[in-house]
């Protein structure tokens, strides 16, 4: 299997209009036959925090017009409907987690690639009270950046939060990739491909994230993680 970094050099779809001016296609407010009930569960949840939309939003354009890719190709190398990028481009809807992992892996760059403010080097202070946050549709599961959007990174560390009897469904990531999280609070099943563990407070594990996994919280009160993700070095 190649490895999604290699992505990158798709070829582009031909079409009589600019890329660029692909996502201009639909009027505000007009109706879009897209925006059915399966686009919706791509929406993060409406009390989520919108200070990366319109972030994650302008880095998605740049991306995909330096590969060359219309919203119609990348949507369907993503799985994330075309009707959602256009959104997310404009900087109208803000994506759940799992969007911006599927939109990631299908440019071939690492998740802070979407969600980076291009801010300059040296020392950088992260307020928690400024955190930036990205969630799921149902609100449930959040995750936070510990780490500053200056530079790719091979490495970035994570806070995880999972509400009491939550669950969220990861798709897998790039080639190579491994996860290692720690349970900060409460009690975590996590599932790798098909195989359960159950970490109680204090407890860690270790796995390779390129195939499907799966938090869930067993208990009625919320748990807190942290996790180092790190992605495969022979990775183009």
């Amino acid at each position: 299997m190649r490895s999604v970094r290699q992505n990158s050099d798709l070829p582009p779809v031909s079409s009589a209009l600019p890329v660029a001016l692909d996502v201009q296609q639909a009027k505000p407010g007009a109706p879009d036959p897209e925006l059915d009930e399966s686009w919706t569960y791509e929406v993060a949840h409406p009390d989520s925090p919108a200070d990366l939309t319109a972030v994650v939003g302008e880095n998605l354009r740049r991306l995909r017009t330096r590969r060359g890719l219309s919203l119609e190709r990348l949507s369907k190398v993503s799985g994330v409907s075309r009707a959602m990028l256009g959104q997310v481009e404009l900087g109208r809807s803000a994506p759940t987690i799992n969007v911006v992992w599927k939109i990631a892996r299908a440019l071939g760059v690492p998740f802070s690639a979407l969600v980076s403010n291009r801010s300059s080097g040296g020392p950088m202070l992260l307020r928690g009270d400024r955190a930036k946050r990205l969630t799921s549709h149902d609100g449930k599961f959040t995750s936070r950046a510990l780490f500053p959007f200056d530079a790719p990174r091979t490495v970035e560390f994570y806070e995880l939060r999972l509400a009491a009897l939550g669950i969220e469904n990861a798709d897998p990531h790039p080639p190579g990739t491994t996860e290692n999280i720690i349970v900060n609070q409460g009690t975590v099943e996590i599932s790798v491909d098909g195989q359960r563990f159950l970490l109680a407070t204090g407890d860690a594990l270790v796995f390779q994230a390129d195939v499907p996994h799966v938090y869930r919280n067993p208990a009625n009160v919320d748990s807190l993680m942290y996790l180092v993700m790190t992605y495969s070095l022979s990775a183009p």
